[in-house]
């Protein structure tokens, strides 16, 4: 008979294809062999005695603060259309170009990744708009379709990403794991400053990947990428309309991770200046006037760049007049700052957007909290059956030493994305992986970014990949799911070329985190 772990684990796989909500599913299977493993003698049911402060532990931890906040970053700009023009204005840049319209959509994809990192949102709105003009002329539906797909998915991998956010928190309590194992008691951290700059350069080269293909296959199958018909009425965008559209989303992206990356802020705090960027970007969009936006945003950029600077202490006891002149200025800037923002939030409830972008971001938080928090219990209730020393034996038994053992690993991570969501595979899997892969002397920075580019892929790959499932409510009666699932084949196999290309050359990954950090 298989032992409780592993017949956990398959129950919990089972459970997810019929269909039930993830994280009731999740606690339910934790909460029955809790029960079966009390009654067959095989786990102690008072080890559930720390699951409170798990819990605790997890609502209270500041790494995972800032996902409702890049959540709500990415629905603000999502909603008030600011995807939507730098869709339509790449299109007219690159669609005189054979293969340009799928190249602009995979630039438009990584923009929307920093920016918003929503997969969702991303898909949706290529699906809607880049989607139909590709089809009138000339994409193989195939192609179209898989571009859309894979564009839409940059978002998981390319900062600031809600899983690089979960991914760092997982990794960090592993690695810190795996110290205590080696019997090392001064113990190292992760951060997610670290995660998101060992992805930087990862995600930008999948997307020169994909582009590489694209033009490749537009050269050899003309008919499959042809270049916008003389007769469309996509005209050449002058350099204002360019930069309109591409500036605004690209400032957003250098305030948010330059201040992550140059240490400045706190994930937290830089997915803080994210929202009240989007608010104003998207108030702009909706009518607030560009002197008033460019006054707001100079003077909460003076105030934070100021602040940091010559910081001011108004309580001291010593505090002289040039204090009070300093106070008096950083008080105005955020007064002009805040009247600007009003503005912006007033245009997006008028317009009937911050109800929704609300709505939508609790839904999201909800979801992915519940899932951490079911998982915690989850992970719990398999330690106790004795599932963590089993997954290690496991894997240290791997031939090929550490290099079969990673590429165990990483199969079964490809595999589980065929059937689970990113989240569960990360909150469930990992930490009953990762620390004996790291204790066998794989660095952890590397590490993550080979997992999160696996993990990406699971958006793709079929029966459940959300991609596939965003892509096929919104595309065309014309575009079958058997189009779909055959266009996002190839971007499978470019994705596995981006993973090895990760392996053989770990620097790409780790020369941003040694010179940052």
């Amino acid at each position: 008979m298989l032992p409780l772990d592993l017949i956990m684990i398959a129950t919990l796989i089972a459970a997810i294809l019929l269909g039930f909500p993830v994280s009731f599913t999740i606690a339910g299977v934790a909460t029955l062999f809790a029960i079966i493993g009390q009654i067959s003698g095989t786990m102690d049911i008072s080890l559930l005695g720390a699951l409170g402060q798990r819990f605790f532990g997890v609502m209270t931890n500041n790494v995972l603060i800032a996902i409702p906040l890049f959540v709500f970053m990415g629905v603000v700009l999502e909603k008030s259309r600011i995807a939507e023009d730098l869709l339509e204005t790449m299109g007219q840049l690159f669609g005189k170009l054979r293969g340009g319209l799928g190249v602009s959509v995979v630039l438009v994809g990584a923009l929307l990744a920093a920016s918003t990192g929503i997969v969702g949102a991303t898909v949706i709105a290529m699906g809607l708009i880049a989607l139909p003009t590709m089809l009138r002329n000339g994409y193989n539906p195939r192609l179209a379709s898989g571009v859309v797909c894979t564009a839409g998915t940059l978002g998981q991998i390319i900062p600031p990403s809600t899983l690089l956010i979960i991914l760092s928190d997982v990794m960090s309590n592993s690695y810190q794991q795996a110290q205590f194992a080696q019997g090392k008691f001064t113990v190292e951290t992760i951060s997610v400053g670290q995660i998101f700059s060992a992805a930087l350069l990862p995600g930008l080269l999948l997307v020169l990947i994909y582009i590489i293909y694209l033009l490749i296959r537009a050269w050899l199958i003309p008919g499959d990428a042809p270049a916008v018909k003389s007769n469309e009425t996509i005209g050449r965008p002058d350099i204002a309309r360019v930069l309109g559209a591409i500036m605004p989303p690209v400032l957003l992206i250098i305030a948010v991770l330059g201040a992550i990356l140059g240490g400045v802020a706190t994930p937290t705090e830089a997915a803080s200046v994210g929202a009240v960027g989007a608010f104003i970007l998207a108030g702009h969009r909706l009518g607030v006037s560009a002197k008033v936006t460019v006054v707001g945003v100079i003077a909460l950029a003076a105030l934070a760049i100021a602040a940091g600077l010559a910081p001011v202490k108004l309580q001291r006891s010593d505090v002289g007049v040039g204090e009070f002149i300093q106070g008096a200025i950083y008080g105005l800037l955020a007064v002009i700052g805040v009247i600007v923002l009003l503005q912006s939030i007033l245009r997006l409830h008028k317009r009937n957007i911050l109800s929704p972008s609300l709505t939508s971001t609790m839904t999201v938080t909800a979801m992915i909290f519940a899932t951490i928090l079911a998982a915690s219990f989850f992970s719990l209730v398999f330690v106790g059956l004795g599932g963590e020393e089993r997954i290690s034996s496991i894997i240290e038994a791997m031939p090929g030493g550490p290099t079969g053992a990673l590429f165990f690993c990483m199969l079964i991570l490809f595999v589980l994305g065929f059937f689970l969501d990113f989240v569960e595979i990360t909150v469930i899997v990992l930490p009953l992986m990762v620390p004996a892969l790291i204790v066998m002397g794989h660095d952890p920075i590397w590490l993550s970014i080979l997992i999160a580019i696996n993990l990406q892929t699971s958006f793709l790959t079929p029966p459940f990949g959300f991609s596939l499932f965003y892509l096929r409510g919104v595309a065309p009666p014309e575009i079958t799911t058997a189009s779909i699932y055959l266009g996002v084949a190839p971007f499978i196999g470019l994705q596995i070329v981006g993973i090895s290309a990760i392996w053989w050359f770990p620097q790409v990954a780790k020369f941003l985190p040694s010179v940052l950090f």
